[in-house]
């Protein structure tokens, strides 16, 4: 049985990133060969020198909404809501904290212009919200909303928030979450990219707020992960398929990448893919279209840490991870960045 504690480690708190570089390419980056378990300290700016012109780099375009809103209840005690999803114009699926859990039927008042929102379900520690306005949610949220920094980011957000926890590629809105392998692009070094010769290609995965929540079974094979909107448009499939005729590589930017194209590509052959995943990938698992990882550091005990420990092999990533904390690397969402090849387990499956 593969524990829950198999992927816990200690991470010295100073050590999570609070605020942005001033450069998104000021970031260091960790480069490990997944065959043989070296890894490398480098910096970001020298990612170019790590592709090949027949390359082809994979983004997640997902543009982060201000999905977090502060209000209270009717009766007067104060409430946090957090988006997981819209649900269309007028319904959400949120999050709530409050001293007192909100019931059916309650009624919130949300930001400075107590928007009115009625509670009309509950499940799963999420909530329906149907909103009274005649604007529809997005609008609502574009209003009122803040940027929802991860619940390790203990900040409010800032106006500077709103530029850097965005990747200077997002296109379509719906993520509650930043895609935060993307953060360290600017556009200076994707030009350096496209000169080189690598194409990109991108696909569209809306990050849910259940992203943070933590893995509460010991046998992780019994975890069930929360549903997240993905689409993989045949351009993409496309451009993949022309790397492999070509002899090049698949590098994902971001684990929301692997689990996008792995979802497309469940079946074996890649192909286009417009719905919802709920994908769990971890050590064991066969990949099926992806060559190459750029990534962040995780945290212990989550999924994330389990999928790049799935594609660089358990133990290398381990070792990296314990190298890392110790040359006292900027961890998470703002945090530093790691570049895997895959280990002999997981290259099994590519190409």
């Amino acid at each position: 049985m593969m524990q829950l504690s198999d992927f816990n480690f200690e991470l010295p708190t100073e050590l999570i990133a609070q605020q942005p570089l001033a450069e998104r390419t000021q970031s260091r980056m960790l480069c490990l060969n997944g065959l043989t378990g070296e890894y490398v300290d480098q910096q970001f700016s020298q990612f170019p020198a790590l592709l090949n012109e027949d390359d082809l780099l994979v983004f997640n375009n997902t543009r982060v909404i201000p999905a977090r809103i502060f209000g209270k209840k009717a009766s007067g005690g104060r409430v946090e809501v957090m988006l997981e999803r819209l649900l269309g114009d007028s319904e959400m699926l949120v999050q709530i904290r409050a001293s007192k859990a909100p019931k059916v039927g309650g009624r919130l008042l949300l930001g400075d212009e107590a928007v009115e929102a009625e509670v009309t379900s509950r499940a799963n520690g999420f909530y329906r919200l149907r909103l009274h306005d005649e604007r529809n949610a997005m609008t609502v949220l574009e209003a009122i909303g803040h940027m929802p920094l991860p619940p390790y980011i203990d900040r409010a957000d800032s106006k500077l928030d709103q530029q850097r926890y965005q990747t200077v590629f997002a296109a379509h809105p719906g993520a509650v979450a930043a895609p935060t392998a993307g953060l360290h692009f600017d556009q200076a070094i994707l030009d350096e990219i496209s000169a080189k010769g690598v194409r990109q290609a991108a696909v569209t995965l809306h990050v849910g707020a259940g992203t943070f929540q933590p893995v509460r079974v010991d046998d992780i094979t019994s975890h069930e992960m929360h549903y997240e909107y993905v689409e993989v448009p045949q351009a993409t499939c496309d451009a993949i398929a022309a790397t492999r005729a070509r002899g090049g590589r698949v590098v994902a930017v971001g684990t929301t990448v692997v689990r996008s194209l792995e979802t497309a590509a469940k079946e074996g052959a890649l192909s286009p893919f417009c719905g919802e995943t709920n994908i769990f990938i971890y050590p064991g698992y066969r990949f099926n279209c992806v060559d190459a990882l750029m990534t962040n550091f995780h945290m212990p005990e989550s999924t994330l840490l389990m999928l790049v420990s799935a594609f660089g092999g358990q133990q290398n990533i381990r070792a990296a991870y314990q190298h890392a904390i110790a040359e006292r690397y900027r961890f998470y969402s703002y945090g530093d960045a790691m570049f895997i090849t895959p280990s002999k387990e997981a290259a099994e499956g590519t190409g």
